[in-house]
């Protein structure tokens, strides 16, 4: 059976894609929760990781041995070994449309990452009004979010980016946490697209789990000193 490592599903936006992915497609895992204790090297964490992976981050896929990092490599590993679940749109120009905005979502949104790290368990409009009143980039990133998503879901005709799940909408799930924790402001087709993606089974067991973990990582908290 693929194993998958992931931090704390609160706190973890890179953990949730792949684990929503598999989950969503139905393929059999073990999940391998890691706490994030520190990211320093001698931590819990690092020496755990370490062991799995050079990079020493979560996510992490394991497929009898053979080890798996970074959550666009995971994504492809899966399409490829799982063509019958098509992960990836049907129709070639809608595949590479789907990895582009992946792609764009794996290397960018660095002010709105930044700014308002995921948390799923918290709700912090003060904290999103004032990262959206303060930062002019945090502002353009989700500008930039919203008609992306608009274009894609006009086009495709929804519920979701492509039409049917895909990696396109694992990629994207923890923005649409982000959009819930800060409250920040978006049309309503956009948080009707988040109302959609936060009812599929397998987002919504991520954020139940997320909800009963009870786990306050300081270091994870810029907004809060305490639960």
């Amino acid at each position: 059976m693929l194993e998958l490592y992931i931090g704390n599903k609160n706190y973890s936006s890179w953990s949730m894609r792949p684990w929503i992915l598999l989950k969503q497609a139905a393929i059999p895992f073990r999940e391998v929760k890691v706490r994030f204790d520190s990211f320093a090297a001698g931590s819990t964490f690092k020496q755990t990781i370490g062991q799995i992976s050079p990079a020493g981050r979560v996510p992490v896929l394991v497929d009898d041995g053979f080890a798996v990092w970074d959550t666009l490599a995971i994504a492809e590993y899966l399409a490829e070994k799982f063509p019958d679940r098509q992960l990836w749109p049907r129709a070639a120009q809608a595949r590479a449309r789907a990895r582009s905005v992946c792609a764009e979502m794996h290397a960018g949104f660095a002010a709105l990452r930044s700014h308002c790290p995921m948390n799923i368990e918290a709700s912090l409009p003060q904290a999103g009004a004032l990262a959206w009143r303060d930062k002019p980039a945090v502002r353009q990133d989700l500008e930039r979010i919203v008609a992306m998503w608009t274009e894609l879901l006009a086009e495709h005709q929804g519920p979701l980016l492509f039409g049917g799940f895909s990696i396109a909408d694992a990629y994207f799930a923890p923005v649409c946490m982000r959009l819930r924790t800060y409250a920040l402001p978006v049309p309503k087709h956009i948080m009707d697209y988040i109302g959609r993606l936060c009812a599929l089974p397998a987002v919504k067991a991520w954020i139940d789990d997320a909800l009963v973990e009870r786990d306050f990582v300081e270091f994870d908290e810029p907004y809060r000193t305490s639960r």
